[in-house]
């Protein structure tokens, strides 16, 4: 173990409240491991550490990053999103091994595919648009996290109308998915669609309203205008 994990490790057990690890394990039906320290104090300590290996380079600090994301910790995890995040500026394309490691291996709760999809790989994947194939061979995976991590590694590309081809290939892939944690992630990538293109996403729900799972409608059409949201909440025939 590097020092510096060990350090954040210490520093961690030193900051963790039994409070706050209860009040967290209630957000989570599947186990979670938490130390009890709250979101806006690891993103300090995240911030405060890589100011301090920032010198290190990406291949160092990609390390670190595996090296918490090994623990298992949700806070740990975190603060490894927040400093691959960090480094944005800095990604090639080669760098998808470490990303799809990172999935496919050690995500295991919803927080953590949301913290590196939204971020991570979003901004990845707007720099590296090619690797929208990769993302839609996680939709066919049978882990339930890297399924849903195909669809919310879109949010925030789906805000400016990027890859909408590929939203709506995920959409179908994953649209009679029976894990209620895969629907409410493609449901919230549409409903980040209907931000740019509310008419598409309208006529995909009212399209395929008899089949979706009522959860990933639910979510699908949440910014849609109410007259709308009461028709794709009928089904027809």
């Amino acid at each position: 173990m590097s020092d510096r994990v060990l350090k954040i490790r210490e520093e961690l057990v030193r900051m963790a409240d039994p409070a706050v690890k209860a009040s967290g394990l209630r957000f989570f039906k599947e186990p979670v491991m938490l130390y009890g320290v709250k979101s806006d104090a690891v993103r300090r300590l995240a911030k405060q550490h890589f100011k301090e290996i920032q010198s290190l380079g990406k291949a160092a600090i990609f390390t670190l990053c595996e090296e918490l994301w090994k623990s298992g910790f949700l806070e740990e995890t975190g603060i490894a999103c927040e400093w691959s995040y960090s480094l944005k500026g800095e990604y090639e394309a080669s760098d998808f091994e470490s990303i799809d490691r990172w999935v496919r291996r050690y995500v295991s709760n919803w927080a953590a595919c949301d913290t590196l999809c939204n971020h991570t790989v979003g901004t990845f994947i707007e720099r590296f648009p090619s690797y929208q194939d990769q993302l839609f061979l996680w939709a066919c995976a049978d882990s339930r996290w890297v399924r849903r991590a195909s669809a919310v590694s879109f949010i925030i590309p789906a805000r400016k109308g990027l890859f909408s081809e590929t939203i709506f290939a995920i959409a179908d892939r994953l649209r009679m998915d029976v894990d209620s944690m895969v629907q409410k992630g493609y449901g919230w990538m549409l409903k980040a669609s209907s931000e740019y293109d509310p008419d598409r996403v309208y006529g995909y729900v009212m399209q395929h309203r008899n089949t979706m799972p009522r959860t990933a409608l639910r979510y699908a059409i949440e910014k849609l205008p109410d007259e709308k949201r009461r028709a794709a909440m009928t089904r027809s025939g």
